[in-house]
């Protein structure tokens, strides 16, 4: 074989080892944001809920001093995530904002009474529970009234299990398309490269001996793909960061780093296992076969 086309398979197989990397990174692109979603999905049903806020509405008569002492008793209590004190000026800054600032030209006196937001845990974030906590909030001769959305919260926990349960079945079907998907680009990189193998056969290699540099270089793909895939995941999450830190920050950099795991384990499981399996039937293939 000349030089020239020496040089010219050179050129055509590291075209086809390129297409084949950037094709299973784009696939494990897709397990990668898969995993990150399952892992994280708790997470995020968690943080809309306790984005869930309860007014609790003071009596007019209630002192900072009191309705503090209130607060901090809240605080005691193991459903409250967190809890806010509004004062009379807060809540009439807010007034002023919504309804204009001479809203209050009709008043003899400031009629905005202090008042406590308050965010449950996720746990309690039910419509029985936010109710018994109503309940138990309004038995307090300091609070005049106790308000939030109901519809909301009914809303909030049936469409989070609709969203799960669609969420799942999307996930599982494209995990599925991706692991077909590295399992196809393999086989016809391994396929490509038949010949070799037949030549590797007929001077006496051992199937373990032909298999050994094919599983080698498969491992090194995966896990290159990987760190591409993890690489292009990581600059996305990183613009989407700047856009929603309050969500990302329920993130914990263990869930994040099991991600990563996940999709460097299944570049390279799959792409050896894929690589096993295609070198295995192209070894048993006849010359007539192969050539067919």
């Amino acid at each position: 074989m000349s030089a020239q086309k020496k040089k010219l398979l050179r050129r055509r197989l590291a075209g086809a080892y390129a297409s084949s990397l950037v094709s299973i990174s784009l696939v494990l692109m897709l397990v990668g944001i898969a995993t990150f979603l399952i892992a994280n999905a708790r997470s995020v049903a968690d943080y809309f809920k306790e984005s869930l806020q309860i007014s609790v509405i003071m009596e007019q008569e209630v002192t900072e001093e009191k309705a503090g002492e209130f607060k901090n008793d809240l605080d005691g209590r193991p459903f409250i995530k967190s809890t806010r004190l509004v004062t009379k000026e807060e809540g009439t800054a807010q007034m002023k904002e919504m309804l204009g600032e001479d809203f209050l030209s009709v008043f003899e006196a400031s009629p905005i009474p202090i008042s406590i937001d308050i965010q449950l845990k996720a746990e309690y974030v039910s419509p029985d529970s936010v109710s018994m906590v109503k309940g138990m909030l309004e038995e307090s001769p300091l609070v005049e009234e106790v308000s939030y959305q109901q519809s909301l919260v009914e809303a909030l926990n049936s469409n989070l299990a609709k969203i799960s349960l669609v969420l799942g079945v999307f996930i599982l079907l494209l995990l599925f398309i991706s692991f077909v998907l590295i399992g196809n680009t393999v086989r016809l990189d391994v396929f490509a490269r038949r010949f070799t193998i037949h030549t590797m056969q007929l001077v006496g290699a051992t199937r373990s001996f032909v298999r050994g540099p094919f599983l080698k270089r498969a491992a090194i793909q995966g896990l290159a793909a990987a760190v591409l895939a993890l690489g292009v995941l990581g600059g996305l999450i990183m613009l989407l960061n700047r856009s929603f830190e309050e969500l990302f920050a329920i993130f914990q950099p263990r869930i994040i780093a099991m991600s990563a795991a996940i999709v460097v384990v299944t570049g390279v499981i799959v792409c050896v296992a894929c690589t096993f399996s295609t070198v295995s039937r192209l070894l048993s293939l006849s010359k007539d076969e192969l050539y067919g």
